[in-house]
C-alpha cells in the first residue's frame, strides 16, 4: 500500500506526467554512470556526514535517494516523479518512524526533478509551501550542474526547519541509515 493512501504523507502534485519523446529519450540515455559523475563516491559521503550532523540537532529522520531516470513502463504511463518518490518513500520505509518524523528528499536525475516527501507528523506541521521551496533551490543548483552544493544546502535547509519544529530529544535515536540510497 502506498503510504499516500495509508494516510501517511500528504500527496502535492509537482511538474508534469505528460508523456512526450524529449522526457523519454533523457530516461533512456540517464543512467546508473550519470549518477556516479553526479554523485561521485565523494559527495556521497558529505551527504551522509551532512544527515547525520543534521540529525544531532532534530528529531526527524532524513534519507536522501536518487535514481537515475524511471523504468520503461511507469514512464509511458506518465508516472511523476512525485509518484515515484511517494513508492520509495514506502519501500525505504521512510514512514516507519516511531514519531512519524522521517523526511524524504529524492531526486530523479534525469528530470532533475526533487521531492520531498514528509511523514505526517512533520508534514502538518511545516506543510507544502516549506517542502517547495527547498525543491526549487535545490533543482535550481542541479541546472548549474552543482550537484553536490545543492543536496547539502538542501539538507542544511530542511534540518533547520526541523530543528525549530521538531528539537532534538534526550532519548533520540537514529531510526534510519544516513547513506545515500542510489536506486
Amino acid at each position: 500500500m502506498a503510504a499516500e493512501e495509508a494516510g501517511l504523507v500528504e500527496a502535492v502534485p509537482r511538474g508534469g506526467g505528460d508523456m512526450n519523446i524529449r522526457r523519454i529519450i533523457k530516461h533512456l540515455s540517464t543512467g546508473r554512470a550519470s549518477v556516479r559523475r553526479a554523485f561521485p563516491r565523494q559527495t556521497l559521503n558529505l551527504i551522509e556526514d551532512a544527515i547525520r550532523t543534521t540529525e544531532t540537532r532534530h528529531d526527524g529522520q532524513i534519507r536522501f535517494a536518487v535514481e537515475p531516470a524511471l523504468e520503461l513502463a511507469p514512464l509511458l504511463d506518465g508516472q511523476t516523479a512525485r509518484q515515484r518518490a511517494i513508492e520509495v518513500f514506502s519501500e525505504l520505509h521512510v514512514w516507519d518512524t516511531e514519531h512519524n518524523n522521517g523526511v524524504l528528499i529524492y531526486l530523479l536525475l534525469a528530470d532533475r526533478d526533487v521531492e520531498i516527501v514528509a511523514d505526517r507528523g512533520i508534514h502538518v506541521k511545516l506543510g507544502t509551501e516549506v517542502w517547495e521551496a527547498i525543491c526549487q533551490q535545490m533543482e535550481a543548483a542541479f541546472r548549474a550542474g552543482q550537484f553536490e552544493a545543492g543536496v547539502l544546502n538542501g539538507l542544511q535547509a530542511v534540518g533547520e526547519h526541523l530543528a525549530r519544529h521538531f528539537p532534538a530529544r534526550n532519548d533520540q535515536f537514529n531510526e534510519i541509515p544516513d547513506s545515500p540510497v542510489l536506486l
